[in-house]
């Protein structure tokens, strides 16, 4: 579904990507993490063409983002970005009624189904009690499902998120990320996502993309790429790998016998 090719960013005369190749099937959820620095961020800026690439090609379905106007890329992919940008004086139902303005016709007038688009985003996203609500009221975790909501009503295939359970307590990061499992199963979603907590990767991804400096350093099952050397040789502090007593993934627990405070570089979920 998605395919990322050869892609590499710069900004100005500094290199951030080099050279990264990624693929996401759909119904699939890749989770892509690595250290403060590493890219993630930029990695789905620049899928979602906010910013230019210096070379590779980005494709769903074979066709490439880069041959698309704007409007016609927001029929393809929907974003949930880490820095919230809504207006605070909408309220939430216009402001997720907004995803749905690529279908608009050249009047801009919402018909009945975009309207029914919005009602089952906000229920989805446990968000309709917010409806009429401005935007500029609510706290961070609300605004962080308002975002959410907004995305899915665009009924794009393929979902990007970036640090999607920033400013959610542990319920609403739970809730989230079965929103997400669910909806790439249910609606075919190719979903690519960053998360800083490696324990909510391990949970909740198919598959783990690690990122270092710019490059893909390993990527596979939370089993093959979650491991205690992997990490300890990335995040630079020891670590320990353990199955999950319920679910059978990849634990991961700072090594608290080397005396070391825990890196800020990775979370852990209990």
């Amino acid at each position: 579904m998605l395919n990322i090719q050869s892609l590499s960013v710069a900004y100005g005369s500094h290199s951030v990507l080099h050279g990264v190749d990624l693929h996401v099937a759909a119904g699939e959820v890749l989770a892509v993490i690595g250290p403060n620095g590493a890219g993630k961020s930029t990695l789905i800026r620049a899928v979602s063409g906010v910013i230019p690439v210096r070379n590779g090609r980005i494709l769903i379905d074979g066709q490439s983002l880069h041959e698309l106007s704007t409007n016609q890329r927001a029929r393809y992919l929907a974003v949930v970005p880490q820095v919230r940008s809504l207006p605070s004086a909408f309220t939430v139902y216009q402001t997720v009624l907004l995803g749905r303005t690529p279908f608009l016709g050249w009047m801009g007038k919402c018909g009945a189904t975009d309207h029914e688009w919005v009602q089952w985003a906000l229920a989805r996203t446990q968000a309709e009690a917010l409806a009429e609500r401005c935007v500029g009221e609510l706290s961070g975790g609300e605004q962080q499902r308002v975002l959410l909501a907004r995305a899915l009503v665009q009924n794009a295939p393929v979902l990007l998120l970036d640090e999607p359970t920033t400013y959610l307590d542990l319920q609403h990061q739970s809730g989230l990320l079965n929103l997400v499992r669910e909806l790439a199963l249910e609606k075919n979603l190719a979903v690519l996502m960053v998360l800083h907590d490696l324990n909510l990767a391990s949970l909740y991804a198919d598959r783990v993309a690690l990122l270092v400096n710019g490059r893909i350093h390993t990527a596979g099952t939370p089993a093959e790429v979650l491991t205690g050397a992997n990490l300890s040789a990335v995040y630079h502090v020891p670590v320990q790998v353990i199955p999950h007593p319920a679910y059978g993934t990849p634990l991961i627990l700072p090594d608290g016998v080397s005396g070391q405070q825990p890196n800020p570089n990775f979370s852990t979920y209990h």
